[in-house]
């Protein structure tokens, strides 16, 4: 019996890694074709007023791939991170990519939710206070946030979890999914396009 234990959670543990694995290298090939269609930021565009800053309402652009809208690219810097963003979450979406849950980038109320694959939210825990984290929509305007605080939630407190005046969270379930690592945040700058900001 105990040989068949141990047989069984060697073959679970061997099912995560390859899950992890394969999330990875289709980040990795949506990362790429989601770049190659951001515009390129000019002089002039730089002083227009954005249309998402008139009407934060609006819906936040999307590009095509493989049969998925994607609505942006996550940029963790501090956790060597850059995910694409899936527009709606299912859960055979969250097997290719975090998806945003709820809100829009415009109207500073959104939630994004990812599996705890390593490459993909599995490393939110290790955020701190301060940590920067940017979005940058299909259009190339980039939201530059900062880490504000961590929270441990129920998988089932869906309120608290909506709950409060946060501009971006992130949220992840622990190994084993009896609670779910939550990381708010808030936006430090109004506005800026990737290219300046670099």
């Amino acid at each position: 019996m105990g040989n068949i234990m141990l047989l069984a959670a060697l073959l679970l543990g061997a099912f995560n890694v390859r899950q992890d694995f394969a999330a990875g290298e289709s980040v990795r090939a949506m990362i790429d074709s989601l770049k190659e269609d951001l515009p390129d930021s000019t002089d002039e565009e730089t002083t227009l007023l954005p249309t998402y800053m008139m009407d934060p309402d609006q819906e936040m652009p999307v590009k095509m791939i493989n049969g998925q809208e994607y609505i942006g690219v996550l940029t963790i810097p501090s956790l060597d991170l850059e995910l694409p963003i899936i527009g709606e979450w299912s859960y055979p979406r969250l097997k290719i990519s975090p998806c945003r849950y709820t809100g829009s980038v415009y109207r500073d109320d959104m939630i994004l939710m990812a599996h705890n694959y390593a490459a993909h939210f599995g490393k939110i825990r290790n955020l701190q206070a301060g940590d920067e984290v940017l979005f940058t929509d299909m259009e190339n305007h980039t939201f530059t946030y900062e880490v504000v605080e961590t929270e441990i939630l129920m998988p089932k407190a869906v309120e608290e979890m909506e709950s409060g005046e946060w501009d971006l969270t992130l949220f992840t379930c622990t190994l084993g999914g009896r609670t779910r690592v939550t990381v708010r945040c808030e936006r430090q700058r109004f506005y800026e396009t990737r290219s300046n900001a670099s």
